[in-house]
């Protein structure tokens, strides 16, 4: 019996001694998957090679079901190292960030270098008006210097100028004589009126626009003088108006108008005590502009005023 036993022991060691080496490192290797491999081979040997062990075996069997050594290179190569990765952009970026981020840099307002172009931008635009402004300063100071000169040589006093707080671009001009065959030289004597008064501001682009004239007193009725003293002259508009036009000449061409349209010194009680008021000749001067802009410079309808 004990001989029996022995022969047997080592027909097991003659066996072990002569596995395939593949099945004897998986054997030590792959644990159970290995006896099983054993197992199968005895019985048929050909199902041994498409038994597949468990995952959970770390070893790297033929049969294991991680990735070889090979095909794991060439996955890791594929991969991108972390150097090459692309720079993130940062957070509250346009690109990217969520809508909190995005509402900060919103708050945040542009950078420094937008910020400074900005400025400079700015800064350079109001150079071009500055300079601008000046140069038409200069242009209607010239202007009104020569004018004022060229009043004072008249020879029949028709006018006089008074300078308004001693400023160049606001005069008063008092008018002095109208048609003596006229009803209103009539209505001066009677009243004892020396001289129509008149206002005339100059504006910054004077003499390539107009000047603001209205009646300061007496109160006059008709004569194309309106409500608060509005003047109604085709040559004060900027339609009508040329650069040519002198004051002494504006003021004859008024003098006519006031004969023209039969114009009145009102000696209603009360209402000739009322003085006129620049608003309201500002305002109706740019109604009637308007509506003989409506209907050319003829006699406008009733209903239009």
């Amino acid at each position: 019996m004990a001989t029996l036993l022995r022969k047997i022991g080592l027909i097991r060691l003659h066996n072990r001694d002569t596995e395939d080496p593949k099945h004897h490192h998986n054997h030590r290797g792959g644990g159970g998957g290995g006896q099983q491999s054993a197992s199968l081979r005895g019985k048929g040997g050909a199902k041994s090679g498409g038994h597949k062990p468990q995952q959970q075996h770390p070893a790297g069997g033929a049969g294991d079901a991680s990735p070889g050594p090979g095909k794991g290179k060439g996955k890791r190569a594929a991969e991108p190292a972390p150097r090459d990765k692309p720079p993130q952009p940062a957070a509250g970026a346009a690109s990217g960030g969520g809508p909190r981020e995005r509402a900060a840099g919103a708050r945040a307002g542009p950078g420094p270098a937008v910020a400074a172009a900005a400025a400079a931008a700015a800064a350079g635009g109001s150079l071009v008006p500055a300079a601008r402004q000046q140069h038409c300063t200069q242009v209607r100071s010239r202007r009104l210097m020569k004018e004022l000169q060229d009043i004072a040589r008249l020879s029949d006093r028709f006018i006089s100028v008074e300078l308004v707080d001693e400023s160049l671009f606001d005069w008063n001009v008092k008018l002095h004589q109208v048609d003596k065959d006229s009803v209103l030289w009539q209505d001066m004597k009677e009243t004892n009126t020396e001289f129509i008064l008149l206002n005339l501001t100059f504006p910054d682009n004077f003499p390539f626009s107009p000047p603001f004239m209205r009646v300061l007193s007496p109160r006059l009725e008709n004569g194309y003088v309106l409500d608060g003293g509005a003047i109604c002259m085709e040559l004060l508009t900027p339609r009508g108006w040329s650069s040519a036009y002198t004051v002494e000449a504006v003021m004859r061409q008024f003098a006519a108008s006031l004969v023209k349209g039969q114009g009145r010194i009102c000696r209603k009680a009360g209402k000739s005590k009322k003085s006129f008021s620049r608003k309201e000749a500002e305002a109706t001067f740019k109604s009637l502009v308007k509506t003989h802009e409506k209907y050319g410079w003829v006699t406008p309808p009733v209903s239009d005023g």
